[in-house]
């Protein structure tokens, strides 16, 4: 049995997948119990009447191109949290298993522990050190029981990238210990390319990747598992089989258009230069402390007065995300990275303060 497989829980191992309807395109479908007309408005090519195709082939497939994996070693999902929340279904047995993760951290990994019934540990990250990875504090902090170590890189809500050989450590004292979960939610937005290679040296890796961010489909809700295929099938059977929508599924496919990747390379690119502009505005707004690093497209930044902060970006009519009830992040705030026109809105509003 693999490291993967020794991981997981016994009766996921064990599970039968749900048996779908065919996927035979080019017959009268009679066979899915589907309505033969469509509905008012549908405007999709395949007909919003007709059960979307399990796992698209030509997806996974663009998908695995774009990541530069094999096909085997991608699962199509409602963006990264349908993935976290799958690794929690196979990994996790309530009362018994338990994550790790660095804080401040994305939430959602421990909201799918805690729906589990799974248990959480936390790591601090050096907040002295810009927030840096302690791969000797993670270490120290592991258990026999932790099935899933989460490792966001770039993390949010601090922007910051981990240092590498910190993560290659983790990744490889717990090779067959854990499943390492890295997180490249914000890839796009580093320098840095993505660790998928990394499958080839270690048993029990995985990727998160989204077309959230930098793909600017956050609405359509399209993210990517990416493992050794024995993890791949695993979550075949425990993700639901119709779990994406045709009209997601089509917005994927123009989003993944090599004209339209290149189109999204160049705004990404724009959007990077928009942000060294915007943490130049907010470092000579004086009640901002401090603006963090960041390889991503937000910032994190400290004031002086979180409150007045707060209120006078809600006048001038911009939302930020406030960070306060973390520990760690007593005076923060999340800024996202908008247009021109936006973030001169916001330091407008917070220079009239």
């Amino acid at each position: 049995m693999s490291s993967l497989l020794a991981l997981a829980r016994p009766d996921i191992v064990a599970l039968k997948a749900y048996s779908h309807a065919a996927w035979l395109p080019s017959m009268t479908r009679l066979h899915a119990n589907e309505a033969p007309w469509r509905p008012a408005g549908d405007a999709t090519a395949a007909g919003l009447n007709r059960y979307p195709e399990p796992q698209p082939a030509g997806l996974v497939g663009r998908l695995a191109q774009v990541y530069g994996v094999p096909a085997s070693s991608l699962l199509a999902a409602r963006g990264s949290d349908e993935a976290i929340d799958v690794l929690s279904r196979i990994f996790l047995r309530a009362g018994a298993d338990s994550i790790l993760q660095c804080v401040p951290s994305f939430g959602m990994y421990q909201v799918a522990a805690h729906i589990q019934g799974a248990g959480v540990l936390n790591v601090a990250l050096d907040r002295d050190r810009d927030f840096e990875l302690d791969a000797d504090r993670l270490l120290d902090a592991w258990r026999p029981n932790v099935k899933l170590v989460y490792l966001c890189s770039p993390n949010n809500p601090t922007g910051n990238s981990f240092a590498l050989d910190a993560m290659e450590r983790v990744c490889s004292a717990l090779d067959g210990k854990s499943v390492v979960v890295i997180d490249e939610a914000y890839i796009e937005w580093s320098a840095r390319a993505s660790l998928a290679a990394w499958l080839e040296r270690f048993s029990t890796i995985a990727i998160l990747r989204t077309l959230s961010k930098a793909h600017a489909l956050a609405g359509a809700r399209i993210g990517a598992l990416i493992a050794r295929p024995e993890l791949i099938e695993l979550a075949r059977r425990v993700v639901p089989p119709y779990s994406l929508a045709q009209p997601t599924i089509e917005a994927a496919f123009a989003a993944l258009d090599p004209a339209e990747v290149a189109a999204t390379h160049d705004r990404v690119r724009a959007l990077l230069e928009e942000r060294e502009y915007l943490r130049a505005r907010l470092r000579a707004v004086p009640a901002v402390t401090r603006v963090w690093p960041s390889d991503a497209n937000f910032l994190l930044i400290d004031s002086a007065d979180p409150d007045a902060f707060l209120r006078a970006s809600m006048a001038g009519g911009t939302i930020v995300r406030d960070m306060r009830s973390h520990p760690a992040l007593p005076n923060s705030f999340r800024i996202t990275v908008g247009t021109r026109v936006q973030n001169d809105a916001l330091i407008s509003s917070l220079e009239a303060a």
